[in-house]
Formats: structure tokens, C-alpha cells, sequence
């Protein structure tokens, strides 16, 4: 199997106020657990900047505009409460949905077996016309939206393992019946969605958990509410919002997901994917704030993309990172 990582330096120069949770030395995790020999048979390369007009896929020009005008040179300047934009910012969040749209075509054009987009900011709380959640651009959206103007593709979806649930994401699949959104996520937790009975066209599936819940229930909801609709909607493309802030140790979070977890989901994933669409996965790094549990997890879940196998995907003494 063949797995292509795409990065970028300036995914750690975005920098929001000193004690923001979405902080640089979150990539510089990534990077490190990344650069571990056990990880040198990634390909990678660089992620491109994305292009604006794949941004207006989604988004609407006048929400663009907005966001590229309000780019600082010097300094940081707020969006909303959370989420802040430096004078590397908006390179950033174009960068990242250049990684996506990148992905998409490494996996589509028989490149690569699947990919992971190790980017910042994350996105799968931007929605259309609104910035929130520390996202600015809808990166995985986007990504959705580009594989089925691009390639013509059928069904699409994403599948979203965040604490937090990807009201961006819901919000601009939600009239398309040909894009998939399924989320396990912690609910009553930011930013207040994610209820069964959002349903969109028939095309959300929602499976809320509770805080302490850990690996047994958020498998069940995997098993019995998310997989099942995934199996029947037969994608022609998976993607994964990989935020791995379910992880115990995680402080915006009260869930009590494990590595083994997050190896688990990903290789069902990659089941299911083999089974409808070849094996096409791109995943996207989205949240997970606790440095340790975000590398470990990142770790394992790279591991599963890169070697399909349980074993491979187990994770590695810490020490060894």
C-alpha cells in the first residue's frame, strides 16, 4: 500500500494569542511522530495552495473577500472569540485546502492508495458564510465538493470522529443528497449541534455520545449507526475528519477514546473503502489539543492508512518517539 502525507511549514507558523488551544506546537506533535523511520515509506510532498475558485465550491465570494481582506500583516486579529488569523494565516487555510484538493487527485488518479493532510487550521466548524471554531475555510467540504465537479463522482462522503461535532461540514452537505456526513462527537459540547434528528436530505447521520463514554460505546455507534448508513450510501470516496481531541487525555474533550480506537475506525474504514471504492481515503487532520495523545493517535492512524493491518496500526513505546 502506498500512503501520501502532504504538509506544509506554514501550517505551523499560523499562530493564534499565546494559551490558544489550536496552537503550533500541535503540528510541530505531528511533525515529530511523523518523522519517526517508522513512518519513512510515506510519500510526501508539500501542500500546494489551494485555489480560490475550488474555496467558491463552497463558499460564497462575498464570505472570501471578507476573509482575505481582514488578513493582518503584523499581529494577530480575532473572527470571532476563538478563532484568530496572523499574518500566515490565510496562506494557511489555502494551503490546506490545496492539501485536500491534492489528495483527492494523488487518490483518484490510482497515485496513491489514500492519504493524510497534516494541516492547520483545521475546518469542519467553518460553514458556508461563517468563520468559528478556530476554522476558517471548510477544507474537507471543499474537498468533497472538488472530487464531484472534478471527477464526476457520484457519492462522496466523510466520515467525522472529532469530540466536537463538524457543523461546518453538515452545514454545507446538508441539501446534498450526494454527499455523505456521518459524525460521532460529544454532545451537549461545542458548538451545540449534532442531533440525531438532523438529518439534512437523508444524507446526515449523526451519532451523538455522552461525556465519559470511551471505546466500547463509540464503536457501537460506529457499528450500529454510522457504518451501516456508510455501507448503503456505497461511496465512490471516503473521506475522514480526523480530529483526535475524542482521545482520554484530551482537555476539550470528556470521551475516552484510545489509540487502539482510532487504529479501529480506521481500518474499518478502510474495509468499507475497499469494498466500494478502491481504497480511496483522504483524511484530514482536524482537532486534538493534548500534544501526547494527539502524536500517539496521529501515530497509529497513519500506521493503519500505510499497512491496512491491526498489528501495524498498534502503537509504538513513547520513548521511541
Amino acid at each position: 500500500m502506498s500512503t501520501l502525507l502532504l504538509h506544509h511549514d506554514v501550517f505551523t507558523e499560523h499562530a493564534p494569542p499565546e494559551g490558544h488551544p489550536e496552537r503550533p506546537d500541535r503540528m510541530r506533535a505531528v511533525e515529530r511522530i511523523l518523522s519517526h523511520p517508522h513512518f519513512e515509506d510515506l510519500r510526501r510532498e508539500e501542500a500546494p495552495e489551494g485555489q480560490r475558485d475550488h474555496a467558491l465550491l463552497v463558499h460564497p465570494e462575498d464570505y472570501v473577500h471578507a476573509i482575505e481582506q481582514s488578513s493582518p500583516t503584523e499581529g494577530e486579529i480575532a473572527l470571532d472569540p476563538d478563532t484568530w488569523m496572523n499574518a500566515s494565516t490565510l496562506e494557511a487555510a489555502y494551503r490546506a485546502v490545496g492539501a485536500g484538493t491534492r489528495a483527492v487527485d494523488a487518490v483518484m488518479n490510482m497515485e496513491v492508495n489514500n492519504a493524510f493532510c497534516a494541516v492547520r487550521p483545521p475546518g469542519h466548524h467553518a460553514e458556508a458564510a461563517r468563520a468559528m471554531g478556530f476554522c476558517v475555510f471548510s477544507s474537507i467540504g471543499i474537498a468533497a465538493h472538488y472530487a464531484r465537479e472534478v471527477y464526476d463522482l457520484d457519492r462522496v462522503a466523510v466520515v467525522d470522529f472529532d469530540v466536537h461535532h463538524g457543523n461546518g461540514t453538515q452545514d454545507v452537505f446538508w441539501s446534498h443528497e450526494d454527499l455523505f456526513y456521518g459524525s460521532t462527537h460529544q454532545m451537549p459540547l461545542f458548538p451545540g449541534s449534532g442531533a440525531v434528528s438532523e438529518t439534512g436530505e437523508g444524507n446526515i447521520f449523526n451519532a451523538p455520545l455522552s461525556a465519559g463514554d470511551g471505546g466500547e460505546v463509540f464503536r457501537e455507534a460506529m457499528l450500529s449507526r454510522i457504518f451501516p448508513a456508510l455501507d448503503a450510501f456505497q461511496p465512490d470516496l471516503v473521506l475522514i475528519s480526523a480530529g483526535f481531541d475524542a482521545h482520554e487525555r484530551d482537555p476539550l474533550g470528556s470521551l475516552q477514546l484510545k489509540e487502539e480506537d482510532f487504529a479501529w475506525v480506521t481500518l474499518r474504514l478502510m474495509d468499507l473503502a475497499a469494498r466500494h471504492c478502491d481504497g480511496r481515503i483522504v483524511s484530514m487532520l482536524e482537532g486534538g489539543y493534548d500534544l501526547a495523545g494527539l502524536s500517539s493517535s496521529v501515530g497509529v492512524h497513519v500506521k493503519a492508512l500505510m499497512h491496512g493491518t491491526g498489528e501495524a496500526a498498534q502503537p509504538v513505546d513513547e520513548d521511541e518517539y
